[in-house]
């Protein structure tokens, strides 16, 4: 669960957010649509710790987590947060499953290869583990963001414009592989966007 109250957060004086209050249960899917300009990236930047809000509360598992210092917040974060970017952020030295377990490292976990098969076969790039993240399509990468994501079972998954550049067919794949892993392992999916074709299949939902 994730839930934000009076949450706000300025980059400078002339440039300041002030943010609706919301909440997203377990197995839960929450959109937040904006038109660009209106802080969809920052507010899901926030949520995910990546930036400090200058006033209101963010609580995961009824736990609130806005005044932790950087190094707990980077801690939180890898355990119970996980992060698709709208583009992705692979170390390219690394292959496809070595990314995903670095997952794994980060939140000071043991390498899970077992489960990173099973992603992948499940999101349908099992036969790339062993390659280089450079050698995959548009739509192997997002899979695999949507894999590394997964890795450690976390209690909130965070997708910034997982759609944008898709087109419709590949679109409602996507969002529905997010919302079925979302819902086998109990996480909250909160998904920023200004795609408006994701309320066709995203009933809740809050627009800034």
């Amino acid at each position: 669960m994730i839930a934000t109250q009076n949450l706000s957060f300025a980059y400078a004086t002339d440039k300041q957010f002030t943010f609706p209050d919301f909440s997203c249960a377990d197995r839960e899917t929450m959109l937040i649509l904006g038109k660009s300009g209106k802080g969809k990236t920052t507010f899901l930047h926030l949520m995910a710790l990546l930036l400090k809000p200058t006033g209101g509360k963010i609580q995961i598992n009824n736990q609130e987590i806005s005044e932790l210092s950087v190094s707990a917040a980077a801690d939180f974060r890898a355990k119970n947060v996980g992060i698709v970017y709208q583009k992705p952020h692979f170390v390219h030295a690394l292959s496809v499953l070595d990314n995903l377990l670095l997952s794994n490292y980060l939140a000071g976990k043991n390498q899970a290869k077992d489960k990173a098969k099973h992603l992948a076969e499940s999101l349908g790039f099992a036969e790339h583990l062993s390659k280089k993240t450079t050698q995959l399509s548009q739509g192997e990468q997002q899979r695999v963001s949507i894999a590394r994501a997964l890795m450690n079972s976390p209690s909130v998954i965070l997708a910034d414009e997982p759609t944008s550049s898709l087109d419709d067919d590949n679109c409602l794949k996507v969002i529905e592989l997010l919302k079925k892993q979302t819902q086998e392992i109990g996480a909250s999916l909160v998904v920023v966007t200004h795609d408006q074709r994701l309320k066709d299949v995203v009933e809740k939902r809050i627009e800034l």
